[in-house]
C-alpha cells in the first residue's frame, strides 16, 4: 500500500505566485521587444527617405551635366542664405529660364518642372494624394560664381530629432518647425569654362 504524502497549508499558494512573477517577466519583455520593434520601423523610414533623396539629388546633377550649355537655367535658389525660392513641396511657380540655345533652356525648363514633380511625390498617388517622396521634400540648386560652382540640396522632414544640419546648408530652413526634424543631402557641381 502507498502512502500519501500530507500536503502542508503553507506549499499552498507558490504556484500561483511563480506563474504570476513568469507572466510579469514575459510581458515586460513583450514590451522591450514591442518598442524595439517602433525603433526598427522608425530607422527604416528615415533610411528610406534619405535613399530617396539621393536618388533626385543624383537625378537633378545628371541633367545640370547633361545640358552644360543652359546650366545657368538651373540654379532657381538666389537666397543662399534662406534657402529660396526651392522646387518641390510648397514651391511657387517656376521660374522661366531662356539662356542659350532654345532647345537648351527647354530642357532646362522641362528638367526643372520634372524635378519639381519628383520633389512633390507626383510620381505616386494615394487617392487625391501624392506620396512619391519624402515627408515635405524640397530640393534647391545654387550657383556660387566665385568657385563656379553649383550645389544642388534636397532638403525633408525626418521623423525622430537629430542634430540640425550645418549652416552651409539652408535649404529648407524654417519650414520644418524644428531644425532637429530638418534633414539634407547636397551635392556640389563644377562645370569647365573651356572658352
Amino acid at each position: 500500500m502507498r502512502r500519501l504524502t500530507p500536503i502542508r497549508k503553507s506549499d499552498g499558494g507558490f504556484g500561483l505566485i511563480e506563474a504570476l512573477v513568469t507572466l510579469i517577466v514575459l510581458l515586460i519583455g513583450l514590451l522591450g521587444l514591442v518598442t524595439l520593434m517602433l525603433a526598427s520601423q522608425r530607422a527604416e523610414f528615415e533610411s528610406y527617405q534619405r535613399a530617396q533623396a539621393l536618388i533626385l539629388l543624383q537625378d537633378m546633377v545628371e541633367r545640370i551635366n547633361a545640358n552644360r550649355s543652359a546650366a545657368g537655367c538651373y540654379a532657381v535658389t538666389t537666397d543662399t542664405a534662406n534657402g529660396a525660392p526651392y522646387l518641390g513641396t510648397g514651391a511657387g511657380t517656376l521660374p522661366a529660364c531662356s539662356l542659350g540655345t532654345i532647345q537648351a533652356y527647354t530642357l532646362a525648363n522641362n528638367d526643372l518642372a520634372a524635378w519639381n514633380n519628383l520633389l512633390a511625390g507626383a510620381a505616386e498617388a494615394s487617392g487625391t494624394s501624392n506620396v512619391g517622396a519624402m515627408t515635405g521634400a524640397r530640393g534647391c540648386i545654387s550657383f556660387n560664381a566665385v568657385s563656379s560652382t553649383y550645389v544642388v540640396s534636397v532638403a525633408w522632414q525626418g521623423k525622430n530629432k537629430t542634430a540640425a544640419p550645418v549652416a552651409g546648408l539652408p535649404c529648407g530652413k524654417g519650414l520644418y518647425g524644428d531644425e532637429t526634424q530638418r534633414r539634407v543631402v547636397s551635392a556640389t557641381l563644377q562645370i569647365a569654362n573651356l572658352n
